[in-house]
């Protein structure tokens, strides 16, 4: 599987990180909803949610400690939105495993 996300994690295009470790990236958007948008993704290539293992899960928590560390770090661990998009009818473009980060304004009911 070779995605833009694989093509950054290698460094073969640029990216804004705002983390990294050797098994997690997380990256500013390039098309931000909020004032603080994030995409946190493994470093291993794993297609979608549905793609995770039983040997992934601790990768899995890891991304969410680091979501939770980026929150307190830009202010917004009262209010935000950790989300993935899981397949192309839950609109997922990019088939490498990602969770956006999305918060520093209001954030409305609606999914869009």
């Amino acid at each position: 599987m070779s995605t833009v996300f694989s093509q950054i994690i290698a460094g073969q295009l640029p990216c804004k990180k705002v983390f990294e470790n050797e098994r997690i990236l997380a990256i500013w958007d390039i098309a931000p909803v909020a004032p603080v948008h994030f995409l946190i993704m493994p470093k291993k290539e794993i297609r979608n949610l549905q793609s995770v293992t039983p040997e992934d899960m601790p990768l899995i928590l890891e991304i969410i400690e680091v979501a939770k560390a980026l929150a307190d770090e830009f202010d917004i661990e009262e209010g935000y939105r950790l989300i993935t998009n899981n397949g192309s009818d839950g609109g997922q473009v990019v088939f490498h495993l990602h969770f956006h980060l999305i918060g520093g304004r209001k954030l409305h009911h609606s999914l869009g």
